[in-house]
């Protein structure tokens, strides 16, 4: 069910139905809809749908037993993004990708096609190579054990002593294959041999990532830095604005944060809208265009007679980023511009396709208390010269700072990042101090983290 938002917000003792109220004022749909440069068809969508208001059970993020369900049941059968095209361009081009004990070597065949094998040697189980790794130019596979190699299509090349194994059969001694796919230049992997196809679990991301093209973009960054969560705990806290209130209070002369928009698409993809370039409904006093204008980090005086902030705001932005990135952004909508858009898809992944803010995320579990997170900045291949390989990884520590980054600080993310890092140590102890048993959640602005759960449970069982 889709639900209209109201101007007004509904007392919690009203007779209407649970999940109808937001935040006073123009919506997020009603901002951009105003846009000089209109936004896509799919950006003015609206799909809400109220899941239910109990607590959700602390124990989901503490408990060694739930976790271990999850790494059974959940992560062996779900489509995860391993690596991008571009991370392996050319034959015998390889990435290993993990998540707890599962190990997928994702490598390119011949120019058209991309395989993955199951990290095991047939033999004795060695790995063919160690985790997180990737390299370039293999001619086939061989385990560093023995010596047994395989073609890159899996099947058997050579054992060594070949006599000694009369009852090996050629044709069957293969490297387990797993199902893969790609979209929008990313490889996808599932550990689920009968899984099915990726299409079906992206649901509506093809359709509307259709104008976007992120296989047009390149890696300019990529960082992947340990947190201090459970990889639930720690998403959820990117799957929301309600937290930019406190946790980012220097936002909110520019972001409209408590008007974002929220949507439940399927079992697999949510997403939000926030807007920038647009006040938040907390300030007590709403700035002028002219205040807007400055704050966005511009003289007022050069804002023209009756122009929005906003959309002057995207204009200049168009014609600096199209200098700096050698890419034509005349076209770009002004939310695609400047606003915060990001589809989660289920387990692990979000996508933004904007272009001042051109995130990726990926979450993986280290342990029930920990996780690996990484960020990738999408930059659009630029019109000149060749393709820009994409950027190596940076690691961090869960001590270390995004401010330690020059090209993450030049985002204007690093700060907000290192904020939202704070947050995880202190709710992490929170939950394990906590006598109440669970967290209560608003039931529109944290909806996509009821979705979540809600598909979570349907994997587990």
């Amino acid at each position: 069910m889709t639900t209209k938002r109201l101007d007004l917000t509904i007392p919690a003792d009203s007779d209407l139905p649970p999940g109808i109220a937001r935040c006073p004022g123009p919506s997020t749909k009603d901002v951009i809809a105003r846009d000089g440069v209109a936004p896509p068809s799919t950006l003015l969508d609206a799909s809400y749908r109220f899941l239910g208001d109990a607590d959700i059970p602390y124990a989901r993020y503490t408990s060694q037993a739930f976790y271990d369900r999850e790494i059974e049941r959940m992560w062996s059968r779900t489509w995860q993004w391993a690596c991008r095209e571009e991370h392996i361009p050319k034959v015998g081009d390889y990435v290993v990708y993990d998540v707890g004990p599962y190990s997928a070597l994702v490598i390119r065949t011949d120019p058209a096609t991309i395989r993955a094998f199951v990290n095991s040697c047939p033999h004795r189980g060695m790995q063919f190579c160690d985790a997180a790794t990737h390299g370039s130019g293999k001619q086939f596979l061989r385990c560093p054990f023995h010596g047994m190699s395989w073609h890159l299509d899996g099947s058997l090349r050579e054992i060594p002593c070949r006599w000694d194994f009369p009852h090996v059969d050629e044709a069957t001694f293969r490297l387990t294959e797993l199902p893969i796919g790609t979209w929008n230049g990313f490889v996808f992997v599932n550990f689920d041999r009968d899984a099915p196809p990726l299409d079906a679990h992206l649901e509506v991301l093809p359709a509307h990532f259709a104008e976007w093209q992120l296989q047009d973009r390149y890696v300019s960054l990529h960082m992947a830095k340990v947190l201090p969560g459970n990889w639930k705990m720690v998403i959820e806290g990117f799957l929301e604005a309600y937290h930019v209130l406190a946790t980012h209070p220097e936002g909110l002369r520019t972001a409209g944060d408590a008007n974002a928009q929220y949507d439940i698409y399927g079992r697999h993809v949510t997403r939000f809208l926030h807007t920038i370039g647009y006040p938040s409904p907390h300030l007590p006093k709403q700035p002028t265009e002219a205040e807007l204008f400055a704050y966005l980090g511009h003289d007022p005086a050069t804002l023209p007679d009756g122009a929005s902030a906003r959309e002057q705001h995207a204009a200049l932005m168009r014609k600096r980023l199209s200098t700096e990135m050698d890419v034509d952004l005349s076209n770009v909508s002004t939310t695609q511009m400047l606003d915060s858009i990001e589809y989660h898809l289920f387990p692990n992944a979000c996508f933004f396709p904007g272009i001042n803010i051109p995130l990726v995320y990926r979450f993986r579990p280290i342990d029930v208390d920990h996780c690996l997170h990484e960020i990738l900045w999408l930059k659009p291949v630029p019109k000149h010269g060749p393709r820009p390989k994409p950027a190596d990884v940076i690691q961090l520590g869960i001590d270390d700072s995004y401010k330690t980054v020059p090209a993450f600080v030049a985002t204007g993310l690093a700060h907000v990042l290192d904020q939202d890092t704070e947050n995880f140590h202190r709710q992490r102890a929170g939950i394990k101090a906590s006598f109440k048993t669970g967290q209560t959640l608003g039931n529109y602005q944290e909806a996509r983290i009821r979705r979540f759960h809600a598909t979570l449970d349907e994997y587990l069982g």
